[in-house]
């Protein structure tokens, strides 16, 4: 979920991401130009090398209990709602609950809360997601059309600032709860009542009214400017919306919805560090939807044209990430085959500094990744790294991700790794303590680390080794009729979707 460009301070949590997605939504609507590397760099990703039977470490098993204690202890137990980042002081983000709303599921399967107490929690989340206002009106309300306010406040639920109504941020909200209605399965009255709700709040959206420009669904609303300039287009984490607006059974969008989001994508379709795939820099635009959504054998008209399917695509990128961190053209400190990761997340501050020898920009939160960004705007590296990149691709890549995760805590643990697991991002490389920062610390012997878990990074780690170790997430969504009917009109066949 990436800013392009400088947004003014408004409050706490808001400025940072004032548009999820706009800056892939942006530069995939626009060319590739990515260099290819040699093929010798990296070996392609095997197909069959996910099928190796599972075998967490000690540290990915703690790692997935710590990250879940960030949602069940820094979620509001009266409300649901779930903050944007903590410990600084910030509003919900709506993304977070969809996150948290998984993360309880996946706590009772872990056997780190029980079935009744996620119950329960799921219960004052929904409710009061429910029954929130919704309107036109610029004050009072949480959202409109049935969507959602990228950022809500803590104290009552409402819009927060002046941030905008945001499709996926909804949308990532929307799969957690459908998550819980195809985990809250039993005759029980509150997970009837849970099923019940979830319905509720899917049929009330209004996903044509968001195509400003159809067949293309619009990044947001504000009732200031009205719809935002930009659409969804383009690879990006945008495909979980797509699908769910295809799937809704009262309003979907027309199936050339699908078409016109991933008509740019065989110019984004090349070859980065030996590996051939569609490119979106930042790893987050890999995961996000794969969270939900099990891409093993099943594939739309592109995929099928490329005999690859989502879920290898997603693998590449991660493979991708690991030769660039050991090939390291900007000579940052600490990157190598095991300290990888770029994706969106926070950085030390928005600067110019001398290092080795050059002068560089440094950026606080913002999109980063390597290889092909279409404009360039999302293929920006700092010297930040966030474990979440590696550590969410672990259900793609565990032969890389789980060194990874190993690697990180072993050599900076001290610094990197708290009560709720990674802290969001770390810069070996930052060591100018006189820098004005915008976010986290500089440890003198160390570098830049942040200070704050972020809700919408902490969520893909927790699920995805939950998709790892049992595929827990994929196999109920899987038999989510929502989802199926949303695929199935977007043009995938094969796999599981085929199976009754």
């Amino acid at each position: 979920m990436a800013v392009s460009g400088t947004q003014p301070e408004r409050r706490s949590g808001i400025d940072r991401r004032r548009f999820i997605g706009f800056g892939g939504a942006l530069a995939a609507a626009l060319g590739s130009g990515c260099a290819s590397a040699p093929p010798s760099v990296l070996r392609l990703a095997t197909p069959g090398a996910f099928d190796a039977e599972p075998r967490p470490s000690g540290i990915v098993e703690d790692l997935a209990r710590r990250t879940f204690r960030y949602f069940w202890e820094t979620t509001d137990p009266a409300t649901g709602l779930a903050p944007d980042r903590y410990p600084t002081n910030s509003p919900c983000s709506v993304a977070s609950i969809g996150f948290a709303l998984t993360a309880y599921a996946i706590g009772v399967e872990r056997g780190f809360i029980s079935r009744a107490e996620a119950r329960n929690r799921t219960l004052v989340t929904l409710r009061f997601l429910r029954d929130l206002p919704q309107g036109p009106q610029a004050t009072g309300t949480a959202g409109y059309k049935g969507f959602y306010y990228h950022f809500l406040e803590m104290r009552d639920g409402l819009r927060a600032g002046d941030c905008e109504l945001s499709t996926v941020d909804t949308a990532l909200l929307l799969a957690g709860a459908l998550y819980m209605r195809q985990f809250f399965d039993t005759a029980d009255p509150g997970e009837d009542e849970i099923r019940r709700i979830v319905t509720e709040l899917m049929n009330r959206v209004d996903w044509r009214w968001a195509q400003a420009r159809p067949p293309s669904i619009a990044l947001g609303w504000s009732p200031e400017q009205g719809f935002l300039p930009y659409d969804w287009r383009g690879y990006n984490e945008a495909a979980v919306l797509y699908l769910l607006a295809l799937g809704c059974p009262n309003r979907p969008v027309d199936a050339n919805a699908w078409s016109i989001w991933s008509s740019t994508f065989r110019k984004r379709w090349s070859t980065f560090n030996g590996q051939q795939a569609l490119h979106f820099p930042p790893l987050f635009g890999h995961q996000y939807s794969s969270v939900w959504i099990d891409f093993r054998g099943i594939r739309d008209a592109f995929m099928k044209s490329r005999d690859i399917d989502y879920f290898e695509n997603s693998r590449r990128a991660a493979f991708a990430q690991r030769a660039y961190a050991i090939l390291n053209p900007r000579r940052w400190q600490g990157y190598d085959a095991d300290v990888w990761g770029l994706t969106a997340c926070d950085g030390p501050a928005d600067m110019l500094a001398r290092f080795d020898g050059e002068l560089r920009r440094f950026r606080s939160y913002a999109a980063r990744g390597a290889g092909s960004g279409g404009s360039g705007a999302d293929a920006f590296d700092d010297g930040t790294i966030a474990p979440t990149a590696a550590a969410a691709s672990i259900a793609f890549a565990p032969e890389i991700a789980l060194p990874a995760i190993e690697t990180m805590v072993a050599r900076y643990g001290k610094h990197i790794y708290g009560k709720y697991g990674f802290y969001d991002a770390f810069n070996p490389s930052f060591r100018f303590e006189d820098a004005k920062l915008k976010h986290g610390k500089v440890i003198r012997e160390f570098g830049w680390v942040a200070t704050d878990y972020l809700g919408i990074d902490q969520g893909p780690i927790l699920a995805m080794i939950a998709n790892y170790t049992d595929g827990s997430v994929w196999e109920r969504m899987s038999n989510c009729a929502h989802l199926r009917r949303g695929l199935q009109r977007a043009g995938f066949t094969g796999g599981w979707l085929e199976q009754s």
